[in-house]
């Protein structure tokens, strides 16, 4: 009996231990054919260089067509006196000089010019408004006179218009020698007038009658003789 026993015994852990073996086998060859994973995984734990440049470079990066430009800033219309885009600040009587002085030719005509005294260009709008001595009424406009173009002065620069005196044949009507003449000047508008006049003396002995006129404001003396 006892010798049963112990081959019995002896029997079992022979089993148990080629059980273990062969689990130790298994567990190998599993091993062996099993993909590694640990890589991968730590591929993810963070960011890499190339993932942080594009947001580097983006921060580095200007844009473009946002930027305001200087153009177009501080402009103002109307003729303020404060614009630095377009000329469009009126010539008047705080911003010229003008004179009045006989011509030649053709008869019966004077010169009038406007010279730029201010520190900035102006406009010589359409013409000058004349009243001659105490007469209330403006002198009339010569339609025909006008330019094609509004007459602009530089710092300095003169313009020019011509006074008919009287009619060449001896037609008009209420003759007299004039003394003064008072100058205005029309703004853009071409309603009124603004700013104070000029009062200037004409020249000795201007004879004047009802068909005193006035051209237009011109950009050179010859073409303001013309009419």
């Amino acid at each position: 009996m006892r010798n049963t026993a112990v081959a019995a015994t002896a029997l079992l852990a022979a089993l148990s231990l080629t059980a273990c073996q062969s689990a130790d086998d298994d567990a190998k060859k599993a091993g062996a054919s099993a993909p590694a994973t640990s890589a991968p995984a730590a591929d993810t734990t963070g960011p890499t260089t190339d993932a942080k440049t594009p947001a580097a470079d983006t921060a580095k990066q200007p844009t473009t067509g946002t930027k305001p430009t200087s153009a177009g800033k501080g402009k103002t219309g109307g003729g303020t006196g404060t614009d630095t885009g377009p000329v469009t600040t009126a010539c008047t009587d705080a911003n010229t000089k003008v004179t009045v002085t006989k011509v030649s030719r053709p008869i019966n005509h004077l010169l009038l010019t406007v010279t730029n005294t201010g520190s900035k260009a102006c406009n010589a709008y359409h013409a000058p408004l004349l009243r001659v001595d105490d007469g209330q009424a403006v002198t009339r406009i010569m339609d025909e006179s006008k330019p094609q173009a509004v007459v602009t002065l530089s710092p300095g620069q003169s313009g020019y218009a011509s006074i008919l005196l009287s009619a060449a044949d001896g037609s008009g009507e209420n003759g007299r020698t004039a003394k003064t003449l008072g100058v205005l000047f029309a703004p853009r508008n071409g309603s009124g007038s603004i700013g104070s006049p000029h009062v200037l003396n004409f020249p000795a002995n201007t004879y004047t009658d009802d068909s005193v006129a006035v051209s237009y404001w011109q950009t050179s003396m010859s073409d303001a003789l013309m009419y």
